[in-house]
This record gives C-alpha cells, structure tokens and sequence, in this order.
C-alpha cells in the first residue's frame, strides 16, 4: 500500500460561508473533494485529472427541509478501514475492505459520509430526524468535463425493463437531452480512464436511473405509485397507472442508498470489481447451510422439446415423465439442480421433487411475482411442494413499493430455508451480500431474447461484463449449442431458437460470467450428442476462491483466470471480431500441469459449432495463445488430473489390448498427436507424444498398470486437435 501523510484531509476554505473537504484513496490516485455552503457539491479526481466537476447533491423532504442546502457543518470524524470480509460465495473467497472515510455532520439532524476506495468513490446521506418524511426529490447530479464516450443501456420511458442493449456514442453531446438510461452507466475519457455510475445498498427507496442534462447526467427516479392495476389472473401485472408528485414515504432515521463512481484505467480491473458489494449491509441471515449454488437443467429456452421419440415433450405435454427425463439427465453429469419454468403443475411437482432427490437434485420452481405477493402463503405452499428455491418472475418496477417486495420475499424465503432468484427485475445493488439466499438477478439480455432479436450477440457479450456485472450476479443462462455466427442468425420465437457466437465462445460463458445458479439452457438430448463438451461445462463451478482478470478492452476482449480449491479454469472471449489472445499463466503454482481445452479452430469461421478439444501440458513459464474466431473463445481447465471420463464415439477412434493385457494398440482415422492414459481418478500413468511418421496407430506397454482396474485413453489427432477418450479394463 503506497503511504500517504494524511489519507483524509480537512481543508477550511477563505470564503465567508463555505467549507471544504477532501477523501483521498488508500493508494493515492482517486480524491473526493467535497464544498458545503448554500448547495452541497462534490468533484472527483483521478491521478490529478478531474473527471467529475463540481455536482450537486440533495434530498428534499416534505418537511421543508433539504439535506444539502444551506448546510451547517456542526462536526467531522474520520475512519480509516482495512479488513477482510468473507463472502458466502462470490468471485472470491475473500474481499479486502479497504477505505478512506469522512463523515460530515450537519446542525439539522442528518450527516454526508463520503468514502475512497482504490476501486472507486462513494456518498451517502443518513437521517436522524425521527418520525416518518416524504422525499419530494433527489439531486444527484454528475458533470463531465469534456465531452467522454459513453455505453448507455437507454430505459424505456415507462421505467419497466432492465434487460437493455446498449447503445455506444463516441460523446456524451450525441445522446438526446432527457434521455435516461438504468444503471451502472460507463464514461470513457482520454489515457483509457473508465468512469462508472452507479448504486448500493438500496432499500425502502426507488432505483436510480442516469438522465441527460447540458452539462453530463443527473439521477432520475420513478416516483412512488399513486394508482396500480389490479390483476384479474396470474399473469396480469401490477402495473403503475398514475404517480405520485414525490419518490418515497420512508422512515425519517434511516440511511439512505450509496450514490457510487467506480474509476480505473486499467479495463480488465471491473472484471474483478466488488465495490457494490462492499458498500451493501453484511448479510443478516443466521442460517445459510440450506443456500448451495451450482447448475441446473431447464426446459423453457428450448421449449421443453426433446429431439426423440423416446418420450412425448414440448409446451403441451410438461409431465412428471418430462421432467423425470430432465433430472437423470441432470443426475448423469452432477448438475445440482433442474428448474421447472412457467407451466408447471402441481398435479405432480411433489412427485417430481421426491423423485429428484433420490437422485441428488433439487429443485426450482418458476413463479409469478403477483403470486407471492398476493398471497403471503404462497412461499411456504412451494417449500411443501419439496422445491429447493424459487423462480420470480415478471416484476417489472423498481418504484420504492416494488424495491421493498425484493427484500420482502427473500426475507420470507429465508425464513422457509429457499433460494430466489429474481428474473424480470431491476439491477442488483448489493442486496444478494444482505440476503445471500438472492443467487441470480436478470437485469442482462440474456439467452431468452435470442427468441426475439440479436441483441444478446457476441458484441454485447464483450460488454455487459464490465459494466452490468459490476451491479451483481446474472440471470444469463447460457449453454445453447446451437451456435451460429451473427450474419447466419435469424430469431425463432417459437420452437428451439440459435444462438450467436462460437460454441467455445458459449462454453467460456461459465468461465466469465457471474452466475452462482449457472444454467444449461438447451436440451438434453442436445447435450448428448457431445458429451466431452458437456461434461467440462458441468465441471466449471459457479462460484470461484480467486479471480485474476489476464487481459481485456471493453466492448473487444477478455481473458480471465478463476480458481476453485487447487484447479484453475481460464477463458478468453471476443466479440464480432476474430483475433489472437494470448494468456499469460505466470499465476500458476511451480511445476507441470495437464490443460484440458475447447477452443475455436479454422473451420470455426465457418461452422460456429465447430470446436478443438484437446489437452495440453503447462507450466508458470509458458504464453498460451488462441486464435479466436469471430464471435469466439476458449477454455482451459487446469489440473495435475485428467477428469474427463465421458467416452467421445463419434470418430473412428479405437483401441483394443492384446491376448495377454499388456499391448495397447490404438488407431485412428487421423494421424495421432498425443496420447495419454488415466485412471479413473484423472492421475495420468502414461505420456506419449507420436511423431514418429505421423503414425495414425500405435502400440503402448501397459504391463505395468493394475489388473481389473479401468482406465481412460485421450488421444489429439495431428491437425485437427481433435480430442478423443475411450475406457479399457487392463
């Protein structure tokens, strides 16, 4: 840590009534500069250059009185803090909490508290006026200088959808004055500094939106609703039909939400960025050992159709023997959990959660937010089904009333022992760190809207990343195998819909993406026809001990390195564009180590379907490099095992021992590169690399493994890289 003199400094200004304030960040670099006289304004520096000028803050309450104006600053102190906080689960077993901290206090019973962190800036106001306001409104106010760059993920007018794409402008001056966008919102100025907006530890309040002024951006919040509709059914929606003059009716003691700047310039620093959920209240939950993230098989993106005639499937026929299918599937390559999505029945959900543990799964149910929220026994009807965690859907508001049903229901799921996770909701704020029983939030376009349009495409995918990530973890649910590139894709809203990107670029998905409850969205039958790939995306875990971000440029590329107990997974991404990522593995321990890896190769360019699987062995002194495809990834699973077990039959690949169990022999239709064989723990017993005249067979001694024992055999052919296992018994 780079010392500093004095890490907060208080500064008295000359003039008559204004005083002054500085925070300045453990390292150094950022600076909050904070002037209170008749308006309360705050700027922001970094590395000496101003990104934010002087902005107004304030909250104006119905009693008259507006935090911020006229203030009279009665004391100050000081905080300086470096901890560890310990998350459930997450990017990281654990966090540094490490900031700079002034709180000001003013003569009308309220207080500014100001934070520096490396990472970012943050304020907040915090009451002590007792009784119940209402808060008329809100100045938050961000004024550029100069004219940055924006990608602004532009709300619709009725403030009733969170799944944005983004729309890039080379200037802030190009965007409509008025225009409003969901956050977080990021800035690009000059020398590669980024500038996100956004918030933290949101309760009993509206969500904050980014609009358009003259001079950069102001928060903008729906304000609290004065009429609602009334459903007449399930799914009909509580929508707001008139709204009040004013944003909230809340306590007059309380702490009100974290308005957050997060500064970097170094691009690939957001991939590991957790100032959100540092800034959110620790969690309150005494009881977490019911809260287990993993994976789950799901039927809705590709309408419950299986591509068989083993079993009747699709929309019309949800049964308790569909879904029985869907949980052996999920049984067979260890995914923990299946999720019953819109449509299913009560006639035999029971059934099918009793089934499922026999199995080791659990169980999500899919459900309407107007359930719960009508009927407050409806949570604990679901447990007594057997479900393991719900599915809330289709909420649609972020107004202060709906911002409270979030900490409501997974306040009441808490209390039944369930997993939510909210889907068709407004942007996490820090509240899964509150109520670790939240593992998912939508808020993405994800693979859903592949039904209806090309937003959710490989551009995109470069993007949301370092931008919407750093708000929380996702509601993607990525796994189609039905992988196009963007100018051969067409939307299909009814039946099994494309997907745009690689089928290496969609793999990496688990890899980058936050998502603690990850989903396989396409079909088990589908996954069957390529076992090998479909058991390395059941081995990635969803929550990880350590993330190092390798390499990236925001909107281009990025390779990353996540870690779970001694293993090691690294992905790398592009968007639209093909081109060479090199991976750095300095990070890994000392010694060789076996990669297991699914990359684009030549023909990908022309087959997004097609992938390279091959292993290869690695150690802290190499550079790895892939050549992605357009729309392309790779993967790498790094281990002193080899774990793949699942037998890859589609080629002429084979092998067979001798009379006596001591030869080998192996042949292929393709030349052989390598060859190794494991037991069926993945401990490798032999090495081989096959040059010798490009041999497309060969013999190996095997008198030296174990009698009766099983043993896997992985062959790369010479060119293609293909990847090939088959089991034997010595």
């Amino acid at each position: 840590m780079k010392l500093i003199a004095f890490s907060i400094i208080l500064l008295g200004n000359t003039a008559a009534f204004a005083q002054s304030y500085e925070v300045v960040s453990p390292d150094g670099n950022l600076k909050i500069s904070v002037e209170a006289g008749a308006t309360l304004q705050y700027e922001v520096t970094y590395n000496e250059q101003v990104i934010i000028m002087p902005s107004t803050i304030g909250i104006a309450l119905n009693t008259g009185l507006t935090l911020g104006e006229n203030a009279e600053v009665t004391n100050t102190s000081t905080r300086t803090v470096d901890e560890v906080i310990t998350p459930l689960y997450g990017k990281n077993a654990t966090l540094r909490d490490q900031f700079n901290e002034l709180t000001i206090e003013f003569s009308e019973s309220y207080s500014l508290i100001i934070r520096a962190y490396d990472e970012g800036v943050a304020y907040r106001f915090v009451t002590s006026l007792g009784g119940d306001v209402i808060v008329d409104s809100e100045t938050a106010t961000f004024n550029f200088p100069g004219t940055p760059g924006v990608i602004f993920p532009e709300a619709d007018a009725a403030m009733q959808s969170w799944e944005r794409s983004y729309y890039t402008y080379e200037s802030i001056a190009e965007i409509a004055l008025n225009r409003f966008a969901v956050t977080p919102v990021m800035f690009s100025f000059p020398q590669g500094v980024r500038v996100v907006v956004a918030e933290s530890d949101l309760f009993d309040y509206p969500g904050m939106y980014l609009q358009r002024t003259a001079d950069g951006m102001k928060g903008k919040w729906a304000q609290y609703p004065k009429t609602v509709s009334e459903p007449d059914n399930i799914y009909a929606y509580h929508r707001v039909t008139s709204r009040e003059p004013f944003l909230a009716k809340t306590s007059g003691t309380r702490e009100y939400p974290w308005r957050v700047v997060i500064v970097t310039n170094d691009d690939k620093s957001l991939l590991n960025n957790e100032l959100i959920y540092k800034l959110a209240k620790p969690s309150v939950l005494t009881n977490t050992d019911y809260i287990k993230p993993g994976k789950s098989a799901w039927e809705w993106w590709h309408d419950a159709i299986l591509e068989t005639n083993a079993i009747p499937s699709g929309f019309n026929n949800l049964s308790f023997d569909l879904y029985k299918y869907y949980v052996d599937f999920a049984a067979q390559y260890g995914l923990e959990y299946l999720t019953m999505d819109a449509g299913w029945s009560t006639d035999y959900a029971s059934q099918i959660c009793a089934y499922a543990a026999t199995k080791g799964v659990k169980v999500f149910a899919w459900d309407f937010i107007n359930l719960p929220v009508e009927n407050q026994n409806r949570l604990a009807q679901l447990k007594a089904l057997g479900f393991a965690g719900v599915k809330v859907d289709l909420i649609e508001r972020d107004d202060q009333i709906a911002i409270n049903w979030f900490e409501q229901l997974a306040q009441d799921c808490a209390e039944l022992g369930l997993m939510i996770i909210f889907h068709g909701c407004a942007k996490p704020t820090g509240l899964q760190r509150t109520y670790p029983n939240i593992v998912n939030f939508e808020a993405v376009r994800g693979a859903e809207c592949n039904k209806w349009d090309d937003s959710p495409n490989p551009d995109y995918h470069l993007q949301f990343p370092f931008i919407r990530m750093l708000a929380g973890p996702l509601d993607y649910t990525p796994g189609s195998f039905r992988n196009v590139h963007r100018s051969q894709f067409s939307p299909v809203p009814v039946g099994i819909p494309m997907s745009m990107g690689t089928r290496a670029h969609e793999v990496a998905m688990y890899v980058v993406f936050d998502h603690p409850l990850g989903y396989l969205c396409d079909s088990p039958t589908e996954y069957r026809k390529v076992p090998a790939v479909t058991q390395f995306i059941a081995r990635i875990p969803t929550t990880w001990d350590e993330t190092l971000p390798l390499s990236a440029e925001v909107g281009k590329y990025l390779a990353i390195a996540k870690r779970k107990g001694e293993e090691w997974f690294v992905a790398a991404m592009t968007n639209g564009e093909a081109r060479n990522v090199e991976v750095d593995l300095s990070f890994l321990p000392d010694g060789e180590f076996f990669a297991e890896v699914i990359r684009d190769n030549a023909s990908t360019n022309a087959n997004a379907k097609v992938v390279t699987t091959e292993i290869i062995r690695v150690s802290n002194q190499e550079k790895v490099s892939f050549m992605l495809s357009q729309g392309g990834g790779a993967v790498m699973y790094i281990s002193d095992l080899i774990t793949s077990t699942e037998e890859e039959t589609s080629s002429n690949f084979s092998i067979y021992p001798n009379e006596t169990g001591t030869v080998l022999h192996i042949e292929s239709s393709l030349p052989l590169d390598k060859i190794y064989i494991a037991d069926m723990s993945g401990r490798v017993m032999y090495t081989e690399a096959v040059t010798q005249d490009h041999r497309a067979k060969t013999e190996i001694d095997i008198s030296g493994l174990k009698k009766s024992q099983m043993y896997v055999v992985y062959g790369t052919t010479r060119g293609s890289g293909r990847f090939f296992a088959r089991k034997f018994i010595r």
